[in-house]
């Protein structure tokens, strides 16, 4: 399947516009865009910014993704011209938005449940529509109706063709049928033929004629584990063949250290990660296939879980180590086409090395050139043997800009979570 040109190279922004601003409006978000584009982002992903339904809410403000009408605005963040407004200044900035999309439920006093017939719903035996898991300020649709297709996809036409977005993250995109997604892009596509639509959801079905993206679930998971002592290099490395060898090769995979959901419910990716963290965020740039992603807070490292249902606003932005870091990955991820996501990547070369269940060592490779990533990805000190061959030769360092050099045969002592993160130009 082909994408939109400019995915394969993009880095996505997670952008928690409640939480990115004291101010939490769309104005105020504006401000941080040129920011964003300095530090090299290609799109930002909006989490919900619809009205939040009053029946049953969480916490002071509701959860974004209890939603009251799909075709407008959440007043908390401005007006409709306010988001239009912040659309055009990221397009004029040449970055792409994309709208978080919830096909799966609604708030439990939506719009829809006043004005839709009854079967829009799932509905108990009492008439009263259903509560998926424990959502308990959200009501399920009923996707067995049809009409509930069309009413979603013109919804999502609205946005696209009324309010220029470039694509949709689809939440829980697992718990709607697959063929609604698949006519959703076909009719998203007869209005923008670049359309981008990402699932929160991991298989390969998705990328069956309706998604570009999934998340790397699976694939965080195990870099989680791998900080946290719970299992060693080889489950992870088993991970990254696994989204080699049973996905399509035009799949893109999203990958991350931090997500809303990770940052709110698993507590901030330094706690998470620990020593672990700058070696595993480098490595979310440079795996195949991947598509990396920076939640709002990253850019600055900063160490906190913000409340989700509540205001709880970011520091105001400065530019500091952690934003140098996202620069360079970012400049590195646009500057070498072998980090392509999908079919576009160059080759995957693992390097040989004597301790296969501390150290990860790969290329990535193509006519143009070179990415090496060589980690130590455990709590030890290692002592690292590994025969480099053919990839021997004059590179420089990524995150520091210094020229090395990367003998045929390479050995030495290797810090705990220590990496090197190595460009060639061919």
């Amino acid at each position: 399947m082909q994408h939109a040109v400019w995915s394969y190279d993009a880095v996505l922004y997670e952008m928690n516009v409640r939480q990115l601003t004291k101010e939490g409006t769309f104005v105020a978000a504006m401000r941080h865009l040129q920011h964003l584009k300095d530090m090299g982002v290609d799109a930002v992903w909006l989490m919900p910014i619809y009205p939040i339904g009053k029946a049953e809410r969480k916490g002071s403000l509701g959860s974004y993704y209890s939603i009251s009408d799909y075709c407008a605005v959440n007043p908390e963040f401005g007006s409709m011209a306010d988001l239009d407004a912040f659309v055009a200044e990221a397009h004029r900035l040449g970055i792409k938005v994309i709208l978080d999309w919830v096909a799966n439920h609604t708030a439990r006093d939506a719009k829809w449940l006043r004005e839709k017939p009854m079967n829009w719903y799932e509905r108990d035996e009492q008439g009263v529509a259903k509560v998926p898991w424990d959502w308990s300020d959200t009501a399920k649709l009923n996707y067995a109706e049809k009409s509930v297709w069309q009413g979603q996809i013109d919804a999502m036409k609205f946005w696209v063709q009324e309010h220029a977005v470039d694509g949709f993250r689809c939440d829980m995109a697992m718990l709607v049928p697959l063929e609604f997604w698949q006519e959703a892009r076909r009719e998203l596509q007869s209005v923008k033929s670049d359309i981008f639509m990402l699932a929160e959801a991991e298989g390969a079905e998705f990328f069956d004629n309706a998604f570009d993206a999934c998340y790397g679930w699976e694939l965080h998971h195990s870099m989680v584990d791998v900080a946290q002592g719970k299992s060693r290099v080889w489950a992870l490395r088993d991970r990254i063949y696994s989204l080699l060898n049973n996905n399509p090769t035009t799949s893109m995979h999203m990958s991350f250290t931090s997500n809303h959901d990770e940052n709110s419910w698993s507590d901030s990716e330094q706690s998470r990660f620990g020593d672990a963290l700058e070696a595993m965020t480098a490595l979310t740039f440079v795996l195949p296939k991947s598509l990396p992603l920076i939640y709002t807070g990253q850019e600055i490292g900063y160490d906190h879980s913000f409340a989700f249902f509540d205001k709880d606003a970011m520091p105001e932005f400065v530019p500091n180590k952690a934003t140098e870091r996202y620069r360079r990955l970012c400049a590195m991820k646009h500057s070498f086409g072998a980090l392509r996501s999908a079919d576009q990547g160059g080759l995957f070369v693992e390097i040989n090395t004597n301790a296969s269940d501390c150290l990860l060592a790969f290329v990535r490779e193509n006519e143009q050139g070179r990415v090496v990533y060589i980690a130590n990805l455990s709590p030890y000190k290692i002592f690292a043997d590994f025969h480099t061959g053919i990839y021997a030769g004059e590179y420089e360092e990524v995150l520091t800009d210094e020229k090395t050099t990367l003998y045929e045969h390479t050995w030495g002592d290797m810090e705990p979570w220590s990496f090197r993160l190595l460009t060639q130009k061919i």
